[in-house]
């Protein structure tokens, strides 16, 4: 009786080192099939990239002769606008001797619009001289210009 037992585990042990054996060699074959499959996909990429990277380059040269003479036009143009903008339109701070109650108002205008000065919204001309106060004076929130900058893009946005 022992015999056939004896056989039957030889013969399980056989199946399971061939079944083991097909497992190795299949994992082979597709490690084989994968390299393969990626020196194809690089030589293919080599391939697309000469064939594309000569168009692309001239097209990038060409975008760039379009668009240089534009971006030097538009940063002559801000340049451009102040100076003729500035005699119709020239801000001034409001000096201790002129308009000492605006000083450090948020709402200082202080515009000259063809000779005449706009001191602000509430008192186009400004305060009486005999004034020591103004009733409708804010104090200007001090910060730094850039972040000066950022307020006062954020407040047009919330305007909209």
């Amino acid at each position: 009786m022992d015999d056939w037992q004896d056989e039957w585990m030889k013969t399980l042990e056989t199946v399971a080192n061939d079944i083991g054996q097909f497992f190795q060699d299949v994992g082979k074959g597709m490690e084989e099939t994968v390299d393969a499959l990626i020196e194809l996909t690089d030589e293919m990429a080599e391939e697309v990239e000469r064939a594309v990277s000569p168009g692309l380059n001239q097209l990038d040269r060409q975008i760039d002769e379009w668009i240089d003479p534009i971006l030097f036009a538009l940063s002559g143009l801000g340049s451009s606008i102040d100076q003729a903008v500035e005699p119709m339109a020239h801000t001034v701070e409001p000096m201790l001797n002129q308009h000492p109650v605006c000083v450090g108002c948020r709402h200082y205008h202080g515009q000259s619009y063809n000779g005449v000065m706009f001191v602000c919204a509430m008192h186009p001309y400004g305060m009486m001289d005999d004034a020591d106060t103004c009733p409708d004076k804010e104090a200007i929130t001090w910060s730094l210009p850039a972040a000066r900058f950022f307020d006062e893009l954020d407040d047009r946005n919330s305007s909209n």
